[in-house]
């Protein structure tokens, strides 16, 4: 039963949700809340919200209300940020107001709530984030520079041997990557055991942290009580199974971390960073790397793949885009195969990331934030509690920064001259919630990128009788976003750098 069916059985419980009513009826203060449509008694505007799509009815209320907008549902604060102005200026500039995250039963019910996106600001979080800073800060990322090159290129050949498994060797290409780098795990070509695991767990997570079960079970924490069999509650009947999954890939990719901890001169994986900081780790503390770990592995997996399903997409519907970036990867490589010394010398390639990252967001909107106090921002009163929502589909389509903002355009990104400019950036997070592992995650969308580029050329596939099959771009709904199937064909440009890349994706 939807979401909404949930929200609906939690709305005729009248006295709970009375007292919900009447503790938002009031505020401290003489400023008002922002603006926002109409609020209807006891369920605010938990009917008025397209559920499967957020952003769209978020986008649409911006249109009408402006920038900030307030909304309720069921008792609890949300405001929806919709423009880059007003996320700098409350995530980034009142960071200390406006970094917390909603707690949710649920976290701890399917065992998830070590991940490092989840947690509350305190403590805790702040120690997962120098762990992650020392692992993956700017510095530390390059050091897997022939990780990255070795992974794109063994993604060229799956790609090119077999065209019609597209998504799956992105997938294949992410949690590879991301596996050897935290763990020196060397992942299976066919059906890896804790590759699949994983994925089983990150789609059972996904349908219990869609936004407005988020909103329900934050503003009544009590509806997560409610049994399995109850209307709406039936996804926590996969709560033990999901514990199992993540105590699993917990446990064994780190076990493996451990035992190829060596004194060679190769780079380390993050573990052995970890573990090499303190030879004596207790069993708490392990417990905790262990969770570190494996949120980096959940946060980047999905990401990275999508965002190259929405490449491939984006480079099929704009062939000029494809032409112009292989003339400019022939003017710097010739038909050697790219690598990270020619970064600097294609900024064609760069702008394309950037573009990527922008036209499609992958989290459309981004996870919820909390207030841990009272604010007041340009006369409006936000009260502690409040979920903050950023927009990020509204970010990627503002006229004000993006001229003709629905256009796949990496000119944007560029100067007359050809340079890069120093544009906003959106996608990675604001504030202390801006994602740890972005200097790691650019550089592989680059390398897979650049490599695709140099190497292959992805167009409409043709129907029977020889005509193109027109692609129409769709997404799917939820936590996060990626292009639906669509129909498409591959094929080599460069002989040469296919063979360089077959010959070194063959060295391990």
């Amino acid at each position: 039963m939807s979401n909404l069916y949930f929200a609906a059985y939690g709305a005729v419980l009248f006295i709970p949700l009375f007292l919900g009513w009447r503790s938002v009826s009031k505020h401290s203060g003489q400023a008002p809340l922002p603006p926002g449509p109409r609020l209807l008694p006891f369920v605010g505007n938990a009917f008025d919200i397209d559920v499967s799509r957020p952003w769209l009815t978020y986008a649409n209320w911006k249109e009408k209300y402006g920038d900030l907008v307030y909304s309720r549902v069921l008792g609890q604060h949300i405001v929806i940020i919709g423009s880059m102005k007003v996320a700098r200026d409350l995530l980034d500039k009142r960071s200390a107001i406006y970094s917390d995250r909603p707690v949710l039963r649920t976290n701890e019910e399917f065992g998830i709530s070590f991940n490092t996106a989840f947690l509350p600001y305190g403590d805790t979080l702040r120690l997962h984030r120098k762990l992650y800073h020392h692992a993956l800060n700017a510095e530390a990322s390059a050091e897997y520079h022939d990780l990255y090159i070795r992974k794109a290129y063994q993604l060229v050949v799956d790609l090119l041997g077999a065209p019609e498994e597209m998504e799956k060797y992105l997938e294949t290409y992410s949690g590879s990557l991301i596996m050897a780098a935290t763990y020196g795990y060397e992942v299976r070509p066919e059906g890896d055991p804790i590759i699949s695991c994983a994925r089983e767990a990150v789609e059972i997570a996904k349908k219990i942290l869609a936004p407005e079960r988020a909103a329900l079970l934050t503003a009544f924490p009590f509806l997560g009580y409610f049994p399995s069999w109850f209307p709406g509650a039936a996804d926590r009947r996969l709560a033990p199974y999901c514990r199992k999954l993540v105590r699993r890939i917990l446990d064994e990719p780190f076990e493996i971390a451990k035992e190829k901890i060596t004194g060679s001169g190769r780079p380390s994986s993050i573990v052995a960073k970890f573990l090499s900081e303190d030879e004596d780790i207790s069993p708490a503390q392990e417990e905790f790397m262990k969770g570190v770990a494996i949120s980096a592995f959940v946060g980047g997996t999905e990401t990275t793949a999508s965002t190259l399903h929405t490449f491939m997409l984006a480079m099929l519907l704009h062939p000029d885009v494809q032409s112009r970036a292989v003339a400019e990867i022939n003017a710097i490589c010739g038909d050697s195969a790219p690598n990270f010394e020619h970064r600097s010398s294609l900024p064609y390639i760069e702008a394309i990331c950037r573009e990527v990252l922008r036209w499609q967001p992958v989290p459309q909107l981004g996870l919820p934030h909390m207030t841990s106090q009272d604010d007041v921002y340009e006369g409006y009163f936000i009260p502690k509690g409040t979920t903050v929502m950023v927009n990020e589909w509204a970010l990627s389509r503002d006229e004000r920064i993006y001229p003709e903002a629905s256009r796949f355009d990496p000119q944007r990104h560029l100067t007359a001259e050809g340079k890069l400019k120093d544009g906003p950036v959106f996608f990675w997070g604001f504030g202390r919630r801006i994602c740890p592992g972005r200097h790691f995650a650019e550089l592989s969308l680059w390398a897979a990128m650049v490599s695709i580029l140099s190497t292959i050329r992805i167009m409409k596939a043709k129907d029977s009788e020889g005509m193109d099959i027109s692609v129409i771009p769709e997404y799917t709904a939820g936590l996060t976003s990626q292009p639906k199937p669509f129909a498409y064909a591959i094929t080599s440009i460069n002989s040469r750098r296919e063979e360089q890349m077959r010959a070194a994706s063959r060295v391990e």
